[in-house]
């Protein structure tokens, strides 16, 4: 792996050297090292950040958030009937697939029909849809049976599962469990299919017929200028590999930076170090809910009893300026965030509290297959952490390691764990991804529909339905934190705290935006 990185990147020399074709000598290219390697392409069947990441790069959406968290049109204005169920969608003009067709109202349409059967909000949303059609080539209509006050805010959601435009005959005749095997958007750049190697390389090129929006760009939303001619990402799993390459220019961007690693980058006066997201990231655990013996609450309560918040992110991230103990599911710093009911979590963890409750629960010593992945460096301290700590608890760990992109496919088996499954890993999301019930993946308790894990929880479904009901902050709040409450109580997924991933960045990018999605509109690249 590391060599065929390093041959990519000497073919970037060569070309800066000018001994490439002159029209290769002359493309502007940022080469980037993100978090993963790429293999999963499609933004509905996987919750992983790369896919989502590689979605906005060659997709574009009806409606985007802005930095407020407020939505804004982007490829649609719209309106709302007085009775508030009749929701008007105009796509604006100069929208153009990378094949050349004109993007229309049945493609949006399709679209999101295939991305409300997988997301959480969606589903919410498709439960009260009266209808959802094109009325002609511009105009989509969104009729529902009843006011849902947040479908803006929930299609407009930056992460977790964003409404992507494909065209129709992609999304209306792939089932939204089947992976799309064709890759045309209408977003700023064009993925070039033909030098994609799965996990290691994959360039993105300057879509010359996109159209941006006139207002400045803002997290989501915005004019999506596109300032160089491609974007080239490559892997690098070792950390000090990267390191070395963005010091010495041969790459442009380091999308997680080692902190432990960080004082070497602070002496190259040709790096820019920076958290470009005030929230950050939370760490969490998820269980699988359909097979022994975390189908068995107790079992999940002694869990997670036996864990501890300061542990996995000392570990993880060492330094505590960029981690913070907290046992809110929605987030600290945010309107909905509530600790309780994380008492072990973040004071320690409670080894013999756990021992006891395993005991009480009849644990038969059933081996817990927990997946290990060995190389994102935000995903390799937690399974090892929660393995020892379990193992002091008394469970039977089997410990598997394995690369993140093989575990996103996996996670999404329902096999046995014995036979190819799996009972717990680990995982992160940004905070604004997890901040309500009606976003948060692990909040879905629809069983089979639900995401991996596969919880059938009627009573956070009643919750979430409460929420949506709920008029003001204050109602909000007080659903919330029995939302907190619950799943404490049933561990409909462990939360591990929150912690800040510092990015590193060549000089010589500019204009790149704070965001919590790593974005490459707007970046010039300078000598």
């Amino acid at each position: 792996m590391r060599g065929t990185a390093a041959a990519l990147l000497s073919g970037a020399v060569l070309v800066g050297s000018g001994l490439a074709t002159s029209a290769a000598a002359q493309a502007k290219t940022i080469t980037a090292v993100m978090h993963s390697g790429l293999r999963v392409l499609d933004p509905v069947i996987t919750t992983a950040h790369i896919t989502r990441d590689h979605a906005y790069m060659i997709y574009d959406v009806l409606v985007a958030v802005d930095e407020n968290f407020t939505p804004q049109p982007q490829m649609a204005d719209w309106t709302i009937s007085d009775d508030n169920l009749i929701y008007t969608f105009t796509l604006r003009d100069g929208l153009t697939f990378h094949d050349g067709a004109p993007v229309t109202a049945a493609d949006a349409v399709a679209s999101l029909k295939r991305w409300g059967q997988k997301d959480s909000g969606g589903q919410l949303i498709f439960d009260v849809t009266e209808s959802l059609e094109a009325a002609d080539d511009k105009t989509i209509v969104w009729t529902l049976k009843e006011p849902f006050a947040p479908l803006l805010d929930t299609i407009a959601k930056q992460s977790a599962l964003p409404p992507f435009i494909m065209p129709e005959r992609i999304a209306a005749n792939t089932p939204a469990d089947t992976a799309i095997t064709e890759y045309v958007g209408s977003g700023p750049f064009v993925f070039v299919e033909d030098e994609y190697q799965p996990g290691v390389s994959v360039t993105y090129r300057k879509f010359e017929d996109y159209v941006p929006r006139e207002e400045e760009p803002s997290w989501m939303a915005g004019g999506k200028n596109v300032k160089v001619d491609e974007v080239k990402w490559v892997t690098m799993p070792d950390a000090q590999t990267a390191i070395n390459a963005i010091m010495s220019g041969e790459i442009d961007y380091l999308e997680q930076a080692p902190v432990d690693l960080l004082p070497i980058l602070e002496t190259s006066e040709d790096v820019t170090i920076e958290v470009r997201d005030d929230l950050g990231y939370q760490t969490i655990g998820r269980m699988n809910f359909k097979y022994p013996p975390f189908d068995n609450k107790e079992i999940r309560q002694a869990a997670m009893m036996a864990l501890s918040q300061e542990d996995v992110l000392a570990t993880l991230i060492g330094n505590p300026d960029y981690y913070k103990v907290c046992g809110a599911i929605f987030g600290c710093g945010t309107p909905l965030g509530d600790e309780t009911g994380s008492d072990t979590l973040v004071s320690g963890g409670d080894i013999e509290g756990a021992k006891k409750l395993l005991e009480e629960a009849g644990y038969d010593n059933t081996p817990i297959v927990l997946m290990q992945p060995t190389d994102v460096v935000t995903l390799t301290a937690q399974p090892v952490v929660a393995a020892q700590a379990l193992r002091n608890a008394g469970f039977n760990v089997d410990m598997q390691a394995m690369d993140w992109q093989t575990l996103v496919t996996r996670r999404a088996s329902q096999a046995k764990p014995a036979d190819g499954g799996w009972n717990i890993f680990f995982t992160n999301w940004m905070v604004p991804e997890v901040d309500n019930p009606l976003i948060s993946p692990m909040l879905n308790g629809r069983g089979d529909d639900a995401w991996f894990g596969w919880p059938k929880d009627d009573e956070i479904e009643a919750l979430r339905a409460e929420f949506i009901a709920a008029k003001t902050l204050e109602e909000r709040q007080e659903v919330a934190k029995k939302i907190q409450i619950h799943t404490m109580d049933s561990v409909n997924y462990i939360p591990l705290g929150q912690y800040y991933a510092p990015q590193a960045r060549s000089n010589k990018l500019e204009g790149m935006l704070m965001s919590p999605v790593p974005v490459f509109w707007n970046i010039d690249k300078v000598d």
